[in-house]
């Protein structure tokens, strides 16, 4: 009994550090890129205490994702949303790039428009992940085409040019991070969302 004692207490002792998976990089990635490099260096093993994310996420996913999108849109009266698997595909792999170098940008030189979302210490749904975004016209006066605050994910949920949406979700033990991309992008400077 003792030694279990002392054992627990050496434990409860330990650094902070040393409590999280071996290999965990610091928030901001290994490399002093912007964006850090895309994975740990040459050589580096990092052992995952969890299951890697899906290839492409399950249809439930996307049926609940494309739902939620287009209650938004027809809400402004836009027309629906199709999901792309090609979009869904690039989502996934960005999605799986933060997640691993434990970042959070914006893909660089992306040519579709992209929403983020993160959560840290929980899980979120499609459905509250959209809502998050679309929160964001409570900011934007349709009339005068301006927003105050942050809207830019609203306006790429309900713009008039955007015909396909596909996103894609990944996790680790302490957060989850969800990406969509949008064809034909929107946030078009100059023009209004719908």
């Amino acid at each position: 009994m003792r030694c279990r004692i002392i054992v627990l207490l050496l434990l409860s002792a330990s650094p902070a550090w040393a409590q999280y998976p071996y290999g965990y990089a610091p928030y901001g990635g290994y490399g002093a890129a912007p964006y850090g490099t895309p994975y740990p260096p040459y050589g580096y093993a990092v052992p995952r205490p969890y299951a890697p994310a899906p290839s492409k996420p399950p249809a439930s996913l996307a049926r609940a994702m494309l739902d939620a999108h287009n209650a938004v849109r027809a809400r402004v009266g836009e027309p629906p949303l199709e999901w792309s698997a090609a979009l869904a595909a690039t989502a996934q792999d960005w999605a799986n790039r933060l997640i691993a170098t434990r970042t959070f940008a914006h893909r660089p030189d992306n040519r579709y428009g992209e929403n983020l979302y993160a959560i840290t210490g929980g899980a979120a749904s499609p459905e509250s992940v959209v809502a998050a975004w679309a929160d964001e016209a409570r900011g934007y006066d349709y009339r005068s085409g301006v927003c105050s605050g942050v809207c830019g994910h609203y306006t790429q949920i309900v713009w008039r040019a955007t015909r396909q949406v596909g996103c894609g979700v990944a996790t680790d033990p302490e957060r989850e991070v969800w990406v969509c991309d949008y064809d034909p992008p929107g946030n078009v400077v100059g023009y209004r969302p719908y």
